[in-house]
């Protein structure tokens, strides 16, 4: 390439601005028209994340379907309810519960916020779930057991 075109060729990209990355690879908001229903995701998620603190399910499965801070969080819920149940001398049970009420609203496009109810026998337990639509597809970014 002559060096004039290589100029003016330099010159344009850099008349573009920076080319972010992110924007085209990054991961990419969804619209609740592109999104299916978020009833089953949430029931789902909270069953697993009860298996999961009670020691039943390993916390990989769910890595998919939260953010990264979320994996964090949860993963550290996990390791204390294991120290709790190893001072007890208690093996991981697979728990008996049921998924009760689910209750969500929609406060912006592509974003579900919900409370599922889980009934135990000694409590009953609520789970505090945010979803974002992200690459078509439903992916937790706060999950709060109470």
């Amino acid at each position: 390439m002559p060096e004039h075109h290589a100029r003016a060729a330099t010159a344009r990209a850099a008349s573009a601005g920076p080319f972010d990355e992110d924007e085209y690879f990054g991961r990419q908001p969804a619209t609740r028209a592109e999104l299916p229903d978020p009833e089953p995701v949430l029931r789902n998620l909270a069953h697993c994340v009860v298996e999961a603190m009670a020691g039943a399910r390993d916390l990989e499965q769910l890595a998919r379907w939260v953010t990264d801070d979320v994996y964090r969080n949860l993963s550290k819920r996990v390791v204390l309810a294991a120290r709790a149940r190893r001072v007890r001398g208690a093996r991981p049970q697979r728990p008996v519960f049921s998924i009760g009420t689910v209750r969500y609203g929609e406060p912006a496009d592509g974003v579900v916020e919900a409370v599922v109810i889980v009934h135990q026998r000694p409590r009953t337990r609520a789970i505090a779930i945010r979803l974002e639509g992200l690459d078509a597809r439903w992916r937790a970014s706060v999950i709060t057991v109470l």
